[in-house]
């Protein structure tokens, strides 16, 4: 695994205790499952762990943005998920044992915890409601698997677009007097994997959103200024 520095985490985050992990404990036996935890430290564009390495452990963003890459076998790239604080991810892996499906990079410099499985095993035969949680979690990492597919069949490009901005602002974004500003750090390319379409195509959407007043881009981020009419259109 290609990792930044290690260190054992020494309290408890405010962004940590949202995560799906440890929502379901109460605050004695959180603390103690963070003791079993170390923390990650990425700089932006290091690998967190690349496809199809083997999976031991799972981790909680507490930091940043991670991305989640696909590579086909005639080389091109695909962006499955921006990821942020309390997200998760290598999850997949403490349920069905195997070769890491995605290769996660950190878009930003990252912070991040990780669990080993063998340190997260007895708290799921121990304590069901964590088990929930992550199959929770899992479940809704599926569910949006889902709607992605069906987007790139029924939906056009520009409605994709749409959708992926109004999720990015979900995550990331600051309500501000003229919009809602939102920091999402992909490059032009970046953001066309991310909708599944080409560089060219995904900048002509933007730029009619920007002309018809929806959105206002910026470096490596964009200002949602009629979220109704986004909504409209990622329909």
């Amino acid at each position: 695994m290609k990792a930044g520095s290690w260190a054992t985490l020494s309290n408890v985050d405010d962004v940590l205790r949202q995560a799906p992990l440890f929502t379901a404990l109460d605050e004695e036996a959180a603390a103690a499952l963070q003791a079993s935890t170390v923390e990650v430290r990425l700089a932006k564009g290091q690998d967190l762990f690349l496809e199809g390495e083997p999976g031991d452990r799972m981790f909680v963003i507490t930091e940043g943005k991670v991305k989640l890459g696909h590579t086909a076998s005639d080389g091109r790239e695909s962006l499955l998920a921006i990821l942020g604080p309390s997200e998760l991810l290598g999850e997949l892996s403490l349920f069905d044992p195997g070769p890491r499906t995605a290769t996660a990079t950190a878009l930003t410099d990252a912070t991040l915890i990780a669990v080993g499985h063998s340190a997260l095993r007895p708290w799921l035969t121990g304590r069901p409601e964590v088990a929930e949680a992550l199959l929770q979690a899992l479940a809704q990492r599926l569910r949006r698997t889902n709607e992605a597919m069906a987007d790139l069949v029924f939906s056009d490009v520009p409605g994709r677009i749409a959708k992926i901005l109004l999720d990015l602002g979900d995550k990331f974004g600051r309500q501000l007097p003229d919009g809602l500003h939102v920091t999402h750090d992909m490059t032009q390319e970046e953001l066309a994997q991310l909708v599944g379409a080409s560089r060219e195509t995904v900048n002509k959407a933007l730029a009619d959103f920007a002309s018809r007043g929806w959105i206002r881009l910026e470096s490596r981020s964009v200002v949602l200024i009629d979220i109704d009419r986004l909504q409209r259109r990622a329909r």
